[in-house]
């Protein structure tokens, strides 16, 4: 590894869990390999497993961005903690008797950033999701030390939960490179005024706008995004300046 090797890449982090984190870090790797670099995914840590036919254990966060990346499974380490249950970070890693460390993930993360010319980091939940005792997911972020992309989930009460983690994120001075508007499955009632009173309040560039993906795209239940949903999305967002 080079010790002078500069990170080049994003922080995606979110209002919430489940509003689109893994679909928008997939599609940013798509639109980054596109301009010739090579690219890959990364997740601090999983919580939440599945069985595959050939009886390997798998997160469906992590085949999406092993499938964005283009990567073999056995190809690099995504992901330092991989817990089985689906839970928050820290109740799951009690439950197996696992400590999250953040000197182990950022050490996997420098590891792949050493790798490739971008790296695509993929937050858990929220950004203050607690990582251990003392710990969030937050500091992870600034040991880290990447640009933060936020990923707002177009719903009801989402305003509140931007502004807040915005917020934090310009209290922790972190650098936000820009935020997403993802509608979800359905369109949310006056979509565009929401949009507008958020991009009236945050400073950062609005990156994008992503329609609900068509049915035929939307992810099944212990499978990994496919490429058309990735792809799809990654034609409604634009690259931040920072890179």
């Amino acid at each position: 590894m080079n010790p002078n090797h500069q990170s080049s890449g994003f922080f995606i982090t979110g209002t919430d869990t489940g509003v689109g984190k893994t679909l928008i870090s997939g599609a940013l790797i798509l639109k980054l390999r596109e301009t010739g670099l090579k690219v890959a995914g990364f997740k601090p840590v999983v919580a939440g497993t599945y069985q595959a036919l050939d009886e390997y254990e798998l997160n469906e966060d992590l085949e999406t961005l092993r499938l964005a990346s283009n990567m073999g499974r056995d190809q690099h380490n995504l992901c330092p903690y991989i817990l089985k249950i689906p839970a928050a970070p820290h109740l799951a890693a009690q439950l197996q008797g696992v400590n999250l460390n953040i000197a182990v993930i950022t050490k996997a993360f420098q590891a792949m950033s050493a790798a490739f010319d971008s790296v695509i980091v993929e937050g858990a939940g929220g950004f203050l999701v607690p990582l251990n005792d003392r710990e969030d997911l937050g500091d992870v972020t600034q040991a880290i030390g990447l640009p933060v992309i936020l990923v707002v989930g177009m719903r009801l009460g989402c305003i509140n939960h931007a502004l807040l983690t915005y917020e934090a994120l310009k209290i922790r001075n972190i650098e936000v490179a820009g935020w997403v508007a993802n509608t979800l499955s359905e369109e949310m009632p006056l979509l565009q005024e929401n949009i507008q009173t958020l991009s009236d309040r945050i400073s950062s560039p609005c990156l994008g706008v992503i329609p609900p993906l068509p049915k035929t795209l939307r992810q099944q239940v212990n499978k990994p995004y496919s490429l058309p949903a990735l792809q799809f999305v990654a034609e409604h967002i634009k690259l931040p300046k920072v890179a």
